[in-house]
């Protein structure tokens, strides 16, 4: 099975696939938070999808509080919340696990991928992000700290274009 045949909702409750949120095409997925130091980055995330959206690719926010808490809100405060304050016109998910028993089946196949330091396994904090091709094939993995729009990033998703 694909990562694009694993169901996944969409944050106004309709259920989807991840290959339904992306479109089918290559995507940056990101675990978001709306209340973490980090959040800031939904800048960048924004920035990145509107530059490339022409090129027939997306950024994928999916909503986690696993991480001290720091996604709090229903899925409508959670969508009021990204579009007012950082304008987010890329889809988001459902609110879900990454890490432990309750672990999403999509983060299951995820985390079996390293990032560029050579960490697999358990997500560390939100923002950590991963780069799929329009195939479903995980093609890199990307700490917290490594922003949108950094060349590492922006180099991988021009190599998937």
């Amino acid at each position: 099975m694909s990562l694009l045949d694993i169901p996944l909702g969409r944050l106004d409750g309709s259920a989807a696939t991840l290959g339904e949120i992306t479109g089918g095409k290559p995507a940056l997925l990101v675990n978001v938070a709306s209340k973490c130091g980090l959040t800031p980055q939904y800048t960048a995330l924004e920035q990145v999808h509107e530059q490339y959206a022409g090129r027939r690719f997306t950024v994928v926010g999916i909503p986690c509080n696993q991480f001290g808490g720091q996604e709090p809100g229903t899925s409508e405060e959670i969508a009021e919340f990204c579009s007012a304050t950082y304008g987010v016109t890329f889809p988001m998910t459902e609110k879900i696990e990454v890490n432990g028993d309750g672990r999403h089946a999509l983060y299951d196949e995820l985390v079996q991928v390293a990032d560029d330091s050579g960490k697999a396994g358990d997500i560390s904090w939100n923002f950590e992000k991963f780069l799929v091709d329009e195939h479903g094939k995980i093609a890199a993995r990307f700490a917290p700290t490594v922003v949108p729009d950094d060349p590492r990033v922006t180099e991988a998703i021009e190599r998937l274009l």
